[in-house]
């Protein structure tokens, strides 16, 4: 048995096990696809303080050799389910094995909702992109078009537009469905292009490179092709946290419903990161978090 079980590998999970071997706890970490989560597909970082580049890959790898050099176990398995045992949690993983751990970290993070088109995840990084706080730089003076009608992408339009050359939004619905004071920020930009009930059928590529998307529209007619330098992609956030609702609460869209304190209705079980309900989900929060929920695991050991 070990003290604290951390269930993924993104920044917060990784930042939770730091935190919990620099105060003597011994840790087991799963992660069931990669190390380092979404932060993996930026090429390149810009927003941590104190480094002015870094590629996300990059970052992961050091931060788990880093908590490596500290001790922490890692495992590649996917957990199933959790029983509560009161002063042990047993975790139990696809590989058949249960493991045992005095409190419990949920960092499962979210992964985003994609176009589900051929070469798509192979552009991802390259072309395809997810967030204009991190990446929208890159598309300096460029052309680049923004998938989704909501407040994430109207939100993400608005930073593009005052970077890009050319912001154009492409949303599959009749009309937009985010907040009307946003639509009218946004569409008053002269640089701002915008298609409704239109679907992106083919992602067009030239070199390895984004090149252009093909869209058609949703009531028939012809396609039309849409010339760009790169896709900004806001269709929404997938939490995978069903199988943890017995022990902490969910909000109505699947986040974990926990204020900042990372705390759960089961004691001795902590959550942190993108999974959790939040305004912002950024690199810098989830590794806020992860030091926030391992800080109460370790009291929660100490008064045991």
């Amino acid at each position: 048995m070990v003290d604290v079980i951390v269930v993924g590998g993104g920044p917060a999970g990784m930042t939770a096990a730091l935190y919990c071997l620099r105060n003597g706890k011994s840790v087991l970490i799963l992660e069931k696809h990669g190390f380092g989560g979404q932060i993996t597909y930026s090429p390149k970082v810009e927003n941590w303080p104190g480094t002015a580049q870094m590629s996300g890959n990059a970052f992961a790898d050091a931060l788990l050799d880093q908590v490596m050099a500290q001790g922490a176990e890692v495992d590649l398995a996917k957990v199933l389910r959790v029983e509560d045992r009161g002063n042990v949690k047993a975790v139990f993983t696809d590989d058949g094995k249960e493991h045992e751990a005095k409190t419990l970290i949920i960092a499962t993070g979210v992964k985003h909702r994609m176009l589900g088109l051929p070469g798509e995840n192979e552009l991802v990084g390259e072309g395809i992109s997810f967030c204009a706080v991190c990446d929208g730089d890159f598309y300096t003076g460029k052309t680049v078009c923004v998938a989704g009608g909501g407040n994430s992408a109207l939100q993400e339009a608005i930073l593009l537009s005052g970077k890009c050359a050319k912001v154009i939004m492409l949303q599959d619905l009749p009309e937009f469905t985010g907040e009307k004071k946003l639509q009218e920020i946004l569409f008053a930009r002269e640089n701002v292009e915008k298609h409704t009930g239109v679907k992106i059928t083919a992602l067009n590529t030239e070199g390895g490179e984004l090149r252009s998307v093909t869209v058609e529209p949703q009531a028939g007619g012809a396609a039309e092709t849409v010339v760009c330098d790169g896709l900004f992609v806001a269709i929404g956030l997938i939490p995978e946290n069903g199988a943890f609702e017995g022990l902490a609460d969910l909000d109505k869209f699947g986040y974990f419903d926990s204020d900042e304190q990372c705390t759960t209705k089961t004691p001795g079980v902590f959550v942190a990161g993108d999974c959790r309900s939040k305004n912002v989900r950024q690199l810098t929060t989830a590794a806020g978090d992860g030091a926030t929920a391992a800080l109460a695991a370790c009291r929660y050991i100490d008064a045991m």
